[in-house]
């Protein structure tokens, strides 16, 4: 659900720069961009709120809070990383992305590290 949340996301926040860059909506008022983004962001929030009340251990699910919003930030870079490769083609990654994200992989290693 978290993979399908972020897809959604990335095309709500990315996809008017990409429909740009194709130039089907260069001519649309920023207001109709905001409101096609909201529409796909609708889609995000079915599967980001399920998502979190199935995992939260609030609801008889097994991540804290903290560990749920780590997991998240990871999906979501991850996500975002292949879009980026796979859909706005010559956006480069260089190693300095790379080595940001591994952070983002040692911060999920380091939210589920046993502290007792």
């Amino acid at each position: 659900m978290l993979i399908c949340s972020n897809v959604f996301m990335t095309f709500a926040w990315y996809g008017n720069l990409k429909l740009q860059q194709m130039k089907l909506i260069t001519d649309w008022p920023l207001i109709a961009i905001i409101l096609l983004s909201w529409g796909m962001a609708l889609f995000e929030y079915t599967f980001m709120i399920p998502a979190n009340r199935i995992g939260s251990q609030i609801t008889g699910g097994p991540f804290s809070l903290m560990q749920l919003k780590i997991i998240q930030e990871g999906v979501s870079l991850t996500v975002f990383t292949l879009i980026v490769a796979l859909v706005f083609k010559g956006e480069p990654i260089r190693w300095n992305h790379l080595v940001a994200f591994g952070f983002i992989i040692l911060a999920v290693f380091f939210a589920f590290m046993k502290t007792d």
